[in-house]
Formats: C-alpha cells, sequence, structure tokens
C-alpha cells in the first residue's frame, strides 16, 4: 500500500516561511494531479493548492501571492513553498495525489503560525 510521507511542518512566527514536502513510500502510476489541502480546528478541509500533469495550478484565494506550488516529476514529489504565513494559516496540511484510480491522502503535518 502506498503512502504519502509529509515532512516540513511545525511553528512559525507571523510573517515567516515554511516548505512542506510530500512524497510517495512507493510508485504512483498515471498521477493527474497533486496538491495541498487543509482543515484548521472547527473547520471543513479546504483546497491549498493543486497542480496538474499538465502544468495548471490552482490556488486558494486566500493563499494567492503568499503560497507556491511545485513539483519535482521524476521523484514524485510535491512542495509547498508558504511565505508571509498568517495565524489564520494555522491547520493540518494534507497532501492529495490524484491518478485515474483513486485519491491518495498523507497523515497530515501541523503548521502553526503563532508568536
Amino acid at each position: 500500500q502506498v503512502q504519502l510521507v509529509e515532512s516540513g511542518g511545525g511553528l512559525v512566527q507571523p510573517g515567516g516561511s515554511l516548505r512542506l514536502s510530500c512524497v510517495p513510500s512507493g510508485s504512483i502510476f498515471s498521477i493527474r494531479a497533486m496538491g495541498w489541502f487543509r482543515r484548521a480546528p472547527g473547520k471543513e478541509r479546504e483546497l491549498v493548492a493543486t497542480s496538474s500533469s499538465g502544468g495548471s495550478t490552482i490556488y486558494a484565494d486566500s493563499v494567492k501571492g503568499r503560497f507556491t506550488i511545485s513539483r519535482d516529476n521524476a521523484k514524485n514529489t510535491v512542495y509547498l513553498h508558504m511565505n508571509s504565513l498568517k495565524p489564520e494559516d494555522t491547520a493540518v496540511y494534507y497532501c492529495n495525489v490524484k491518478n485515474p484510480y483513486r485519491d491518495y491522502w498523507g497523515q497530515g503535518t501541523q503548521v502553526t503560525v503563532s508568536s
């Protein structure tokens, strides 16, 4: 069973930066999209950013201009570069990989933005 392994979360002050990484533990074929979601306390899970295999990207309005999603297709790795972090970015961040057969999810990594 392939799992998505996330890293890079932690505690950061407002205005700071973090980079999240996600790499599958095995091979995933025919990837259509890779992305990040988050769930803040008391809220529904929401899309943060996604990158299709065709090269298009989608960002939540709340992170546009601050977050950047990037991929290393040779390694099937996806990154989320987060700048100018705000307290409202505090959440558990989940990696997601889609192929025609199923969705893969990571276990989640906590990001806390606080002074």
